[in-house]
């Protein structure tokens, strides 16, 4: 049992900070702009901080670390996508772009962003809808995550921890914006960084070393669990350090549930393409990446090879797997940390998890309270739609006011979902990858053509945003077994999971919904440019 007083010291000094952290924000924040995109003018070390522990929370640590105990190494893959593609081709060949077309279109949202450079009031909307639909499962995910942590550490009940977790967040990203978000983003990356470092170090060390943990791991292939191994069957595990058969189910559920809407997935994430936007210039996104790059590498790098070697310590400790001695794969990191570390680094690590699930709540939270109270609320009362009364632009400080209305209503949502919805550890990877297939789905491909097309088609925008949201939540709520079960309603209405069998029950909605709304945006593409050259 870890000294609670030492618990109770660190935790002081570190909310200490935060609250500080927020107080600068808020000292800062005086107008929507600074509220929505900190004033534009954020240091690079800040944003690649804030980028990385954003895209990074204790969904990853804590979910994709025990899946990696679970499932194995493969998730490798994962971490490389992260780095290749969620931040050297996001910040390089998208971030510029969304840099200028942001400042040249006055837009301080994402889905503002796409709305005018379509000029379309629908894309804005719809993407902000799909956004308040959407995010709350992912923040379901984090708040579920970091409470699971805190529980056991600090002693308290998992609702104890999740009231505590979502106060603190909350109060700071209300009052002080982006601002407060990327300041206390910047210092819970740093402890991140520092926490993962220090544990890998000492796991190392526990195992004997990286090649006799990797050889001992390699040699345990045949204990796999029966439900998901067997080496050449049907479920296809090769142990922890191969991947799974090609095509075997548990092939599809690591790259086709895992590590392709969240490998790619990434590109298309409103809370972390507003970092974009909150840059002075272009120089200043070039100096922010080596800053991300070594978060990824120390977070998630660390994590999913640590995750499969807690194998290796639970069997030489317990004669037990990771997935028998945690009782369950979201518990598989945890358990390990408690019982292996020494005092001072579990303590480390419960601020580690508490600072990864504190930055991506808190940019969680303040793009739901922008979707709703800007690019919803703001934009209704320029339209008929509302009452004449209620319409006409709100006054600078009146509109950050209904902005952090907002975002409070969006904070009490999640609360109230992570609070009375189910808390298993396992539904919480699958809970992240859901989220970044339906943005996938949806803004990917009119993200694409937005930046890089010289006259961006409005209809085949607006046909790719609404068949890429439809054809992913029918599937995810209908065909698919993972998210079926996640989400429950095909179970309550059928009676059953999905209402399909085999391996295509497995595919994620990902896999049908991405190339339908990338097809419908080339053929609507096509048919408007005939259309207008018919015209002329």
């Amino acid at each position: 049992m870890v000294d609670t007083g030492l618990v109770v010291g660190a935790t002081i000094v570190y909310i200490g900070i935060v609250v500080v952290l927020g107080y600068l924000g808020w000292k800062k924040t005086k107008s929507g702009k600074d509220f929505l995109l900190a004033g534009q003018n954020v240091s690079p070390w800040i944003i690649g901080l804030s980028y990385g522990s954003t895209f990074i929370s204790t969904s990853a640590i804590v979910g994709f670390g025990g899946f990696a105990g679970n499932y194995g190494m493969g998730i490798i893959w994962l971490a490389a996508l992260n780095i290749l593609v969620g931040l050297l081709l996001a910040f390089v060949y998208f971030g510029k772009k969304v840099r200028r077309l942001g400042k040249k279109l006055k837009a301080q949202t994402f889905p503002e962003l796409l709305g005018k450079a379509y000029g379309s009031r629908f894309i804005r909307w719809f993407m902000a809808i799909v956004i308040l639909i959407g995010m709350p499962l992912y923040t379901w995910a984090v708040l579920i995550s970091g409470s699971l942590l805190m529980s056991p550490t600090l002693g308290i009940s998992v609702n104890d921890a999740l009231i505590i977790l979502t106060l603190i967040t909350a109060a700071y990203v209300i009052f002080g914006g982006l601002r407060a978000v990327m300041y206390t983003d910047a210092l819970q990356g740093a402890l991140m960084i520092f926490g993962m470092i220090a544990i890998m170090v000492i796991t190392i060390s526990l195992i004997g070393g990286v090649d006799h943990g990797n050889q001992s791991l390699t040699d345990m292939a045949s204990l796999h669990p029966t439900g998901i191994t067997s080496t050449g069957n049907y479920n296809g595990m090769n142990g922890w350090t191969a991947m799974p058969a090609a095509f075997s189910d548990n092939w599809i559920i690591l790259v086709g549930t895992i590590i392709i809407p969240v490998g790619i997935g990434v590109l298309a994430q409103p809370q972390l393409a507003v970092r974009f936007m909150t840059a002075k210039d272009s120089k200043t996104l070039n100096r922010s990446i080596p800053f991300g790059g070594v978060f990824l590498l120390t977070t998630v790098g660390f994590a999913y090879i640590l995750g499969s070697w807690t194998n290796v310590y639970f069997y030489d400790k317990l004669t037990q797997i990771s997935i028998v001695a945690a009782k369950s794969q979201g518990n598989i990191i945890p358990a390990f940390i408690n019982m292996a570390m020494p005092e001072w680094v579990v303590v480390i690590f419960m601020l580690t998890l508490v600072a990864a699930a504190m930055s991506t709540l808190s940019s969680l939270f303040h793009v739901m309270g922008s979707a709703a109270g800007y690019d919803i609320w703001r934009s209704l009362k320029m339209t008929k739609l509302l009452p004449e009364r209620m319409r006409g632009e709100d006054e600078s400080g009146k509109a950050l006011n209904i902005t952090r209305g907002a975002t409070l209503v969006f904070v009490m949502v999640s609360f109230l979902m992570a609070y009375f919805l189910p808390s298993s550890g396992g539904f919480i990877p699958i809970a992240t990858s859901m989220f970044f297939g339906i943005c996938a789905s949806a803004f990917l491909p009119l993200y694409i053509h937005m930046l890089w097309s010289k006259d961006p088609s409005k209809k085949a925008a607006e046909w790719s945003l609404a068949v890429g949201t439809i054809v992913w939540l029918f599937t995810a709520l209908f065909c698919c077994k993972t998210d079926g079960a996640v989400l429950g309603i095909c179970k309550a209405i059928f009676g059953t999971d999905t209402l399909l069998s085999g391996q295509l029950a497995v595919l994620d909605p990902i896999l049908y919904a991405l190339p339908l709304s990338t097809l419908t945006f080339i053929i609507v593409w096509f048919y408007d440019k005939k259309m207008v050259k018919a015209a002329a």
